[in-house]
């Protein structure tokens, strides 16, 4: 796909409902009793991807209008006649495994190229400790789990991870007790949220700088109606262009605003961005909002520069490949460090950054854990091939819109894994 530069953006964007609260309606609706109603399920390939391996263990899922329909199957999940195949999904493969992991039935699980290389060992774990039997591929999938009576613990997080903290908490609504996870960094918290709107007896104390989220077992949820807001990392990619290109004003309705999602708009506030946060309210305890966005500078408030690393890293991992492009644009030093996570991604996303950045004519060091990024660069139009990552293609299209001439993206299309609509979304604003 080739990608002119902008001139302005300008509109109103209605976004694509939140991927991570879509993943977790769908779940919690197949093992909750009665019929749970989602609106604005995310019309995504990952999403899709839950859908369908929830249809083989027996959920009924079926569309009216805009509204998903999820009703879970009379006696509990069936065993499923097949290999379920997540896709490119992550968040997939390891909160659909918490949930297997308790079931009288054995069950393989699957995915793309891309899923097989990334790490299950930190599911494999404590869902082993658990008591669920699980077969893998060196710490990879494809698993084969055999669940079973579950007992509870008490797992403290190695690594800053919502969908392994998910994971555990999913098996621990199968165990006879109490579980408990310990994270040491806050990660999103729209599994606690959204387990207590189903009506599971979850609590969330803080103990020193520990968050420990207890969640008791062999408790049923209870079918809910779900308003799912606006993806805010969706939005991270024209808020960010809004910002670099000049001229540039826009609106994003609806936007998802939990506060442990906006660890970018946050940090842009801070730092001169011209962002408005509009009509603030409540929806199935999470926060949403309007935002409004202005073409506008970052400006760092020392004389160091920007320094993005821990603990906010965990809250905006997703952002950091258009938070790279941004930094192009600011007028100092970005040092993005603590960022290991990156390169277990889709795609080694600190190589590929660079990768890109470089071949834009873009100044970017590598680092093992990050990036040191020079502001006030100019960008050229170039070849840039996406690995077939989503957020990578997704980032470039946006720094096509201030490089020097045309670029060309490899692999556009691997957008639709998150956001299939992204380039009508993004034609509608270029001026």
């Amino acid at each position: 796909m080739k990608i002119q530069p902008a001139k302005s953006l300008r509109g109103t964007l209605n976004l694509p409902g939140d991927k991570s609260i879509s993943h977790r309606a769908a779940m919690f609706g197949g093992i909750a009793e009665g019929i749970t109603r989602v609106n604005g399920f995310a019309d995504s390939q990952d999403c899709q991807s839950t859908l369908d391996c929830l249809s083989m263990l027996g959920v009924e899922v079926k569309r009216e209008n805009d509204t998903l329909l999820v009703s879970g199957p009379q006696g509990g999940l069936k065993k499923p006649a097949r290999i379920l195949d997540v896709g490119n999904s992550g968040t997939t493969a390891r909160m659909l495994s918490g949930i297997l992991a308790g079931q009288p039935f054995m069950s393989e699980l699957t995915g793309d190229e891309s899923i097989q290389r990334r790490p299950m060992q930190r599911i494999i774990d404590p869902l082993t400790q658990m008591g669920a039997k699980i077969e893998s591929n060196q710490g990879r999938v494809p698993l084969k789990i055999s669940g079973g009576d579950l007992k509870p613990i008490t797992y403290r997080l190695p690594v800053a991870s919502a969908q392994v903290k998910s994971c555990i908490l999913l098996a621990g609504l199968l165990a006879d007790g109490w579980t408990t996870v310990i994270e040491s960094v806050p990660t999103r918290n729209h599994t606690e949220l959204m387990l207590k709107t189903f009506g599971a007896n979850l609590s969330v104390e803080s103990v020193g700088e520990e968050q420990h989220i207890k969640v008791s077992g062999k408790a049923a949820l209870h079918s809910q109606e779900i308003f799912v807001p606006g993806d805010v990392s969706s939005a991270a990619f024209f808020i960010c262009a809004a910002l670099m290109v000049p001229n540039s004003e826009i609106i994003l309705k609806n936007i998802g605003l939990n506060p442990t999602r906006t660890g970018l708009i946050d940090f842009l506030i801070q730092n001169g961005a011209a962002i408005e946060i509009l009509e603030k309210r409540n929806l199935n305890n999470e926060m949403v909002g309007d935002l409004r966005v202005r073409h506008s500078r970052l400006i760092a408030q020392t004389g160091e520069g920007f320094r993005i690393g821990s603990p906010l890293i965990a809250n905006l991992m997703d952002e950091i490949p258009i938070l790279a492009i941004l930094a192009t644009q600011s007028d100092s030093d970005f040092l993005i460090c603590d960022a290991t996570e990156l390169r277990h991604k889709e795609t080694d996303r600190i190589a590929t950054i660079v990768e890109g950045l470089r071949a834009m004519g873009a100044k970017v060091d590598e680092l093992p854990d990050g990036l040191i990024i020079p502001g006030k660069q100019t960008l050229t139009g170039a070849l840039i091939n996406s690995h077939g990552d989503h957020r990578i293609a997704m980032a470039f299209a946006i720094a096509a819109l201030v490089a020097d001439g045309p670029t060309e993206i490899i692999g556009a299309a691997s957008a639709a894994v998150s956001f299939p609509e992204f380039f009508n979304c993004l034609n509608r604003l270029v001026k």
